[in-house]
């Protein structure tokens, strides 16, 4: 006989996986499951790094988002490995606005989650800044940023504040930044690549208008299953290969 909590407990660990497409029964899980096999039908499954294009096309239900994916800082793959290596040593998820944060999964991982928003207040009120933008540089003076991942889905003022941060010392562990719209998103996210590429810091980024909190969101739990699968053995995050022995 099981008792309530050992079921409990097994459907957990059955729907852990798919637990950022929102999948909790049996009918959604299949459905989450065989929409990314279509996905992988468009999209190559070879690396760490076509693994974030798979997520991107997922997030977005957009083939072509797939090559809109940057990645900066290492070679593609090793930026994926050093953002689930983050999310293996418990660092800190950081996003940019409340939406962002409800999207990022809270399984698979003991990484403390927060928001910026809500922080700075006063250098919003005193400078004109936006309150984004405060936010971050609010958070950054505490130190919050360094080591954790950052991650940047809806305002560009506050991918614009972070690449100013680590133009000034700061180093988070890695950066995840999809920014969206008609002004600044676009120049905001091609200033965090050229930070992430002159100071090595592991960052992935969309080029264009178009990307926002769902996809951001998308995007780090990808680096939160491939932690959960270097846990399990499957994958490697010290090199690209799959260890011997998995399927």
């Amino acid at each position: 006989m099981t008792i309530d909590g050992d079921s409990e407990s097994a459907e957990e660990t059955e729907f852990e996986e798919y637990a950022d497409l929102g999948a909790t029964t049996g009918d959604a899980m299949d459905i989450a499951e065989t929409s990314m096999d279509r996905v992988r039908e468009l999209v190559p499954d070879e690396t760490l790094g076509d693994r974030i294009r798979q997520k991107a096309v997922h997030a977005t239900g957009d083939p072509e988002f797939q090559h809109l994916v940057r990645f900066s800082g290492a070679e593609e793959s090793a930026v994926v490995r050093e953002g689930a290596r983050a999310v293996l040593e418990e660092r800190p998820i950081v996003t940019d606005i409340t939406m962002v944060k409800s999207g990022v999964t809270g399984r698979g991982h003991s990484c403390d989650l927060r928001k910026a928003i809500g922080n700075g207040a006063e250098l919003a009120a005193e400078t004109g800044m936006t309150r984004t933008a405060a936010s971050v540089l609010e958070l950054d003076k505490q130190g919050v940023y360094d080591e954790a991942i950052a991650v940047v889905g809806n305002a560009p003022t506050a991918a614009l504040a972070l690449a100013d941060c680590i133009e000034d010392g700061t180093r988070p562990a890695a950066i995840v930044a999809t920014p969206v719209g008609f002004v600044k998103a676009a120049t905001s996210r091609e200033r965090v690549r050229e930070v992430a590429e002159e100071y090595g810091v592991p960052a992935i980024t969309t080029v264009g208008r178009r990307g926002g909190s769902g996809l951001a969101a998308g995007l780090t739990n990808e680096l939160v299953h491939v932690a959960s699968d270097a846990r399990e053995g499957t994958v490697d995050v010290e090199t690209d290969a799959t260890p011997a022995g998995a399927d």
